[in-house]
């Protein structure tokens, strides 16, 4: 089980900045918050890297949403930067409170802190709230960004970044492995509407691998589906992180993410793993909280298998 270490709890603002989304209308169905992103889903093999001895120490530092700083094997990630301050942007039409402006909640800490000593951004997908105009303006145009296609390359290309990389399979950086994984951004009934699926488009997800460290897989905005399941059989991670606020649409049965329910699978097919929670508590769509997640877990008994941290929290591993 890993531990946790109380750190960073300052909340302090940053630059204001205002951006609306564009948004296609679903006729008779519901008004979406997303950017379009036309996606390919890419077929991939399994690359198990040799049992490792684990003895090296890593971490991941919660930040806010799905904004995540990961410290794995002497390589810092930044995956997901969401660096606005709290309500500069119109919650996201055609979803659940979306009269409420985002994010809901500040930085716990400076975006200074947050980008000092970063080598790597991950960006799972260009929707607004895994890399919005703050993230654009702060983050320094030549440092390494990764990508799920040609599209998003192009998008982020075109706001002044110099260092764009498509993660078409798998890529080695500073020894560390960094392999894309597939996603599902909704529920099999919203896909089968094409203009609700083209508008929802793909995120991916990542796993992390390294001589003597544990295997970290990053989920990313997907809904539970098979691929899930082959990706944990295949690499067998120590460590899953799940998006889990269960964000929902209106007018629509389930999430375009995870939730509580998930937290339980996830520990069901990998009992030996550690479940880290996060997309919670900061953007208006998000229908499930920490708390909610935190009750769940005990009334199921996996709470030892579980770790939600709040804002700006450590945990080591």
């Amino acid at each position: 089980m890993t531990g946790i270490t109380n750190q960073n709890k300052t909340s302090l603002k940053i630059r204001d900045r205002k951006r609306c989304f564009n948004f296609k209308t679903i006729i008779s169905i519901a008004i979406l918050p997303f950017l379009l992103s036309s996606t390919t889903v890419f077929a991939q093999e399994a690359k198990v890297l040799t049992e490792p001895s684990i003895t090296k120490s890593d971490q991941l530092q919660q930040i806010r949403n799905a904004t995540l700083k990961i410290t794995y094997a002497g390589t810092t990630f930044l995956i997901d930067p969401m660096l606005g301050k709290k309500g500069a942007y119109p919650g996201f039409e055609g979803t659940y409170r979306s009269e409420l402006r985002n994010p809901l909640v500040e930085l716990p800490m400076t975006v200074a802190e947050i980008l000092d000593g970063v080598d790597v951004i991950v960006v799972t997908h260009t929707h607004l709230d895994h890399w919005d105009d703050a993230a654009q303006d702060l983050i320094p145009k030549n440092l390494p960004i990764f990508v799920q296609n040609k599209n998003d390359e192009t998008t982020i290309e075109s706001q002044g970044f110099t260092n764009v990389e498509v993660l078409s399979d798998s890529v080695e950086i500073k020894g560390v492995t960094l392999t894309k994984t597939t996603g599902q951004h909704g529920t099999d009934e919203m896909y089968a509407i094409e203009e609700l699926a083209e508008s929802l488009g793909e995120a991916m997800g990542i796993v992390l691998q390294s001589a003597d460290h544990k295997t970290l897989y990053i989920v990313g905005d997907t809904t539970w589906y098979d691929e899930i399941d082959k990706v944990i059989t295949s690499y067998n991670p120590d460590i899953i992180v799940l998006n889990a606020g269960y964000a929902s649409l209106d007018n629509f049965e389930g999430s375009i993410i995870m939730g509580k329910e998930d937290l339980l699978r996830a520990v069901q097919i990998s009992p030996n793993a550690t479940i880290v929670a996060t997309h919670l508590d900061a953007i208006n769509h998000m229908a499930q909280t920490r708390n909610d997640l935190r009750a769940y877990a005990k009334e199921n008994s996996i709470e030892d298998h579980i770790e939600i941290p709040e804002d700006g929290e450590i945990i080591e591993f």
